[in-house]
């Protein structure tokens, strides 16, 4: 590729104003993901062939490369001015619309681009992506296995079909295909696969977890050259107050507000200076705006590249980089990979390592406790007495009645608020049998959408349950959402990906889980809560034992009374966050002090 480079330069210096050496030489750039270099071309070219729709198209590329979608949407629409017949144009210009939320406006494009092609499986792919993000489920399996059926090995394509279909709680055909994509990761470590949906297929280990992450990071950010030490960045190290940035996609009304917007609010401003770097739009809810107000800085990186995150935040001198977020959606763990500060953390948002990038770990450390301790991980483990965070309190509503959450007055009420994904057949085959053996009982599920609780009612009455005893809970607001959680007796926890935030939800109300402690980071989630408050008798050995817990439970009230009245009493330590900042705050000066 260099000696191609070399020769092209060579004959630029014969005939310097010919447009196709200088698109040649872009090209190479762009393939180098040399983004600087492959701009100067291309303009270059452009100025010897004024709005030529290839050279718009490949600037638009260089732009989407350094993650200004904004301006690369731009150039692919003046590409499509000059010629609208363009497949690849339209399917970039699609590309871009997604990432810039708008999934309406991607998927024509992406029918436009179809329409020329129809044989482009990526394009059937991110036509899939697009419906996923407007709920649409139905079109978007359709569409991966459109994709899957023109290109047998477009591995991401059958990965998005399967978490789909976990989404949907259709598991026809999940267990092949999961095996396959379990086959690929060993046998091909360019195979793209999500890190993310990757967690919640049943049978993969941490092992194979830790392997898709860098495999996936590799691909992603393999090409990034880490900044050029700044003389700013070494004055920072005798600065008074270490400075630290919490970077997400998610500082709005979402889960991660409830759990990191105190600790946040808790830094000793006389020690710590907080940055936070919001990659969300402004839904203008309490929770952003209390976000807002916690911190000492607010950085809008909506329209910014990871470059320029990263820049920013070296010229700043930020000390300790917390991403929480990670191979979640709308990822800009990018940013990591230029290095921009002295320390870089990965916690609660992705639970479980990032992976490594050209050898070694994209970020230097992970927050656990010694219950995920356990799992094999790339980064440097900071272990602190419990890994999830907590506010202090929980928004607050009028609970109602059984009976106006369709739950029967009397009869135990089994519940699993989870998101659908993480039910797995043998997980609710478990289910229907504790049913049977609880005969007034019912099973409180979340309404996550209408294929999912369709396929689960089929699957109740399959096992000899009738439908009316699964009970689904409809969205609402989170304070409602919370208090209702009250009118359940015991929950029931999914795996190989337990309960998260539902479980310190259900906690908070007084309500005892049942879990176990898988072999992976995302399956020891709960049995981490449950042990920091003392209540590992409801980590079970095994599933036989969670059943048969669940069974007994169900069948001596008085039991159970003494359960949830130990779970009232002991649950609170999860909602200190001023002494989780002080832990937190430690383990950040112990990482600064080797860094």
């Amino acid at each position: 590729m260099n000696d191609s480079i070399q020769q092209l330069k060579q004959q630029l210096a014969r005939t310097p104003q010919d447009p196709e050496l200088y698109y040649e030489l872009g090209r190479h750039y762009l393939v180098l993901k040399q983004a600087e270099d492959a701009e100067q071309a291309f303009l270059q070219a452009l100025r010897w062939a004024p709005d030529h729709p290839q050279i718009l198209m490949q600037l638009g590329n260089v732009a989407s490369l350094r993650g200004n979608e904004a301006a690369a949407a731009q150039y692919f629409r003046q590409s499509l001015a000059q010629d609208v017949q363009q497949a690849d144009v339209h399917f970039n210009l699609a590309n871009s619309l997604r990432k810039l939320g708008d999934n309406a406006l991607a998927i024509q494009h992406y029918k436009h681009a179809l329409a020329l092609a129809p044989d482009d499986a990526e394009c059937h792919n991110n036509l899939g992506n697009a419906y996923r993000e407007q709920g649409q489920l139905d079109l978007a399996v359709a569409a991966y296995a459109q994709a899957i059926k023109l290109d047998p090995h477009l591995l991401h394509a059958k990965v998005h079909w399967i978490h789909q279909k976990q989404h949907m709680a259709d598991w026809q055909g999940l267990d092949t295909a999961i095996a396959e994509v379990r086959a690929a990761l060993t046998h091909n470590p360019q195979a793209q696969i999500p890190p993310f949906a990757f967690l919640a297929m049943p049978g993969t280990t941490a092992t194979e977890q830790l392997a898709c992450a860098s495999n996936w990071a590799q691909l992603h950010y393999g090409h990034i050259q880490p900044l050029a030490a700044s003389p700013q960045a070494s004055q920072t190290v005798n600065q008074q107050r270490i400075k630290v940035a919490y970077l997400s996609s998610d500082f709005r009304r979402h889960p991660l507000a409830y759990l990191v917007t105190d600790v946040i609010a808790a830094h000793d401003s006389h020690q710590f200076e907080v940055f936070l770097y919001s990659n969300s739009k402004d839904d203008h809810s309490d929770e952003r705006l209390a976000l807002f107000a916690a911190a000492n800085h607010w950085v809008d990186i909506t329209s910014m590249a990871d470059a320029a995150v990263a820049s920013h935040m070296q010229r700043i001198g930020i000390d300790v980089l917390v991403d929480l977020t990670g191979y979640t959606q709308n990822s800009r763990s990018g940013v990591a990979a230029y290095r921009p500060a002295r320390a870089h953390i990965n916690w609660l948002g992705y639970p479980g390592s990032m992976g490594l990038v050209n050898g070694r770990p994209l970020f230097d450390a992970i927050i656990v406790d010694n219950t995920l301790n356990a799992v094999e991980l790339a980064e440097q483990p900071v272990v602190l007495p419990c890994y999830q965070a907590n506010n202090a309190q929980r928004p607050m509503a009028e609970a109602g009645t059984r009976e106006q959450h369709g739950l029967p007055a009397q009869g135990f009420v089994f519940c699993c608020l989870n998101q659908s994904f993480k039910i797995t057949p043998d997980v609710f085959t478990g289910w229907m049998r504790i049913l049977q053996q609880v005969p007034d009982s019912v099973l409180w599920l979340l309404q996550c959408n209408q294929w999912a609780t369709r396929h689960l009612q089929q699957q109740a009455q399959a096992a000899g349950i009738t439908a009316d005893r699964l009970v689904f809970a409809p969205r609402t607001n989170i304070a409602q959402h919370i208090a209702r959680q009250q009118h359940a007796d015991l929950m029931l926890d999914t795996a190989p990906y337990n309960a998260h935030t539902t479980a310190s939800d259900a906690l908070w109300q007084g309500i005892p889980l049942l879990t176990l402690a898988g072999d992976t980071f995302p399956a020891r989630v709960s049995a981490s809560l449950l042990k920091h408050i003392g209540l590992d008798e409801c980590i079970c050995a095994d599933w036989a034992t969670l059943e048969q817990r669940a069974i007994t439970l169900a069948h001596d009230a008085s039991a159970l009374a003494l359960l949830k009245s130990k779970v009232k009493s002991q649950a609170g330590v999860l909602f200190e966050p001023h002494t989780f900042c002080l832990q937190l705050e430690q383990a950040y000066r112990q990482l600064l002090s080797r860094a």
